[in-house]
């Protein structure tokens, strides 16, 4: 007579943290301010005004937004709160910068606000291979979070984990 098959991993008390489970919805959309620049290099005050003004924001509706410029201009910071302010009764989250720092700035917001009672004294997995675009620096944030409060933590799969963490 055969043995049943019995899988070790679901009767484990191992912990799988995927972080693609908190990935929030919402476009990413990295807005360069180079176009309102006279010649695309300088910032002038009553036509950029003007422009801000006039634009419309609505279109950022809980959207994340990172601001930018790709030209070598030098924006003064208060440009790009003037933007900010016509984008924050819209946007979900606005930085300055690029995509990926949009992504890690996100996952930071996430990563501090975890509860992360259910994962006290438990051996976790922080689970790797991500299909949507979850930043390298969110793993480094949850290992951060978790290290103090986990009896272990590995990445990966439960099949062929990495350990790398294991309390004393």
């Amino acid at each position: 007579m055969p043995e049943d098959i019995i899988n070790r991993v679901a009767n484990s008390k191992l912990v799988v943290i995927d972080l693609e489970d908190y990935y929030p919805t919402g476009k990413r959309i990295l807005f360069d301010i180079k176009d309102w620049l006279f010649e695309g290099l300088v910032l002038r005050e009553k036509e950029f005004r003007a422009q801000v003004a006039l634009y419309d924001w609505s279109q950022y509706q809980d959207a994340f937004i990172a601001l930018t410029c790709s030209s070598d201009a030098i924006i003064p910071t208060w440009a790009y709160m003037l933007v900010t302010m016509h984008l924050e009764p819209f946007a979900k989250k606005i930085i300055t910068g690029n995509l990926e720092q949009l992504e890690t700035s996100i996952y930071q917001t996430i990563i501090e606000n975890l509860d992360a009672v259910p994962f006290n004294d438990k051996p976790l997995i922080i689970k790797g291979c991500a299909k949507k675009p979850v930043p390298t620096s969110a793993y480094i944030l949850l290992s951060q979070r978790l290290r103090p409060i986990a009896q272990s933590i590995m990445y990966g799969e439960a099949c062929s984990s990495v350990p790398l963490f294991k309390r004393k």
